[in-house]
């Protein structure tokens, strides 16, 4: 009996021994695995292509120094942003990090970090024009452009009489496109994010200018994850939350904005 019962207790060791081996290796394959970041790689500052092709921005920085802290690589790919949901649920990215905003609808679908930047929703007009725009409804009778699933797009979408007192409403796959209609006259206006309103200004102030108009209401920037990924989220407040007490996210605003404007 007493050897029996210490073969027993030989293999229930073994077997504990083993048990460890796969864990270990399923949090060594975890820390090795890249963190896939679903971007709009057209957005700047949050996220573009510099002139030498690579991904850059506020978003970008914030999600390098996130991934170094976690001891794991990040990868950034570039995704349809009216499909975001979708790739996030179907687990082709892990992380949606790109100026985007939390809204109710979206808690549906996605979970989010807390609140890191407030995001308001303003007016950009060619050069000259600003007196002409006191508030939402100076907009009426004017061709207004704004991106494709932006907060912009849900505001007036959920807002029938705002959109149909405009001439009309033309949505964009991205504000690129929108800001270039706007300084060769095709656009009257423009409703959209102030932070990337104001970055595409500081290189066109010659041709237009921002009214501090906020149509809708303000929101605020999250990291979305799948709503079954409590664990990575969780992870990654962590040290968003170092980064903002140690400084390291007001170094990076003021690097891409010229001051701190994070939460």
């Amino acid at each position: 009996m007493k050897k029996i019962f210490a073969l027993c207790m030989m293999l229930v060791v073994a077997i504990g021994a083993l048990a460890g081996c796969g864990n270990n290796a399923a949090k060594n394959d975890d820390a090795n695995k890249p963190i896939v970041v679903g971007l709009d790689d057209n957005f700047p500052p949050m996220g573009f292509k510099d002139e030498s092709n690579e991904i850059v921005g506020f978003d970008i920085d914030l999600a390098k120094e996130a991934s170094k802290r976690l001891g794991r690589p990040v990868e950034f790919k570039a995704i349809d942003w009216n499909s975001k949901e979708a790739e996030l649920k179907s687990g082709r990215v892990d992380i949606l990090w790109n100026g985007l905003d939390i809204t109710e609808k979206r808690k549906e679908n996605m979970l989010f970090s807390n609140p890191y930047m407030d995001n308001r929703q303003i007016v950009f007009v060619a050069k000259g024009k600003a007196a002409s725009i006191k508030g939402e409804a100076d907009l009426a009778g004017k061709l207004v452009g704004t991106q494709s699933g932006s907060t912009t797009e849900e505001y007036f979408e959920s807002n029938a009489n705002v959109k149909n007192s405009m001439k009309e409403v033309k949505y964009y796959p991205d504000f690129i496109n929108a800001f270039m209609d706007l300084e060769n006259g095709r656009l009257d206006a423009i409703v959209g994010d102030e932070i990337i309103g104001r970055y595409y200004l500081s290189k066109h102030s010659e041709k237009l200018e921002a009214v501090d108009v906020v149509i809708g209401p303000v929101s605020e920037f999250g990291i979305a994850f799948r709503k079954d990924d409590q664990k990575l989220r969780d992870q990654v407040q962590k040290v968003m939350d170092e980064m903002k007490k140690d400084g390291t996210t007001a170094k990076i605003s003021q690097k891409w904005f010229a001051k701190d404007i994070t939460k």
